[in-house]
């Protein structure tokens, strides 16, 4: 098994900024990518960003230069830095960790962003 720990949402004004991290633990063998997907209320969960361990870093379009992803593989965590933050990226955001024959998702945390 493999557990996934997210921190760092909350609620910021638009243009402000926040981090997300995600620590991944257990029987973590070959990771093939990690990532963040998001889901607005009344939308399907939809990819923010994913990072493979071989390959290029995916954005989606609406965070592209706005958002970045980062990981530190020795410590099998995964960072979203997110800046510019608009009232349309409010949802909550979810640590996706994908290894060879399973994937794994984290319980999510809310981001809010709001005047």
């Amino acid at each position: 098994q493999v557990q996934l720990v997210e921190s760092g949402g909350g609620s910021v004004r638009p243009g402000g900024s926040l981090r997300l991290s995600c620590a991944a633990s257990g029987n973590i063998f070959s990771i093939v990518a990690m990532g963040w997907y998001r889901q607005a209320p009344g939308k399907q969960r939809e990819l923010v960003a994913a990072q493979p361990t071989v390959g290029r870093t995916n954005y989606a379009d609406s965070v592209r230069g706005r958002f970045t992803i980062s990981r530190d593989n020795a410590k099998h965590t995964v960072y979203l830095q997110m800046n510019s933050l608009k009232p349309e990226d409010t949802a909550v955001y979810y640590c996706n960790v994908k290894l060879i024959y399973s994937e794994y998702w984290g319980q999510g945390t809310q981001v809010t962003v709001s005047s």
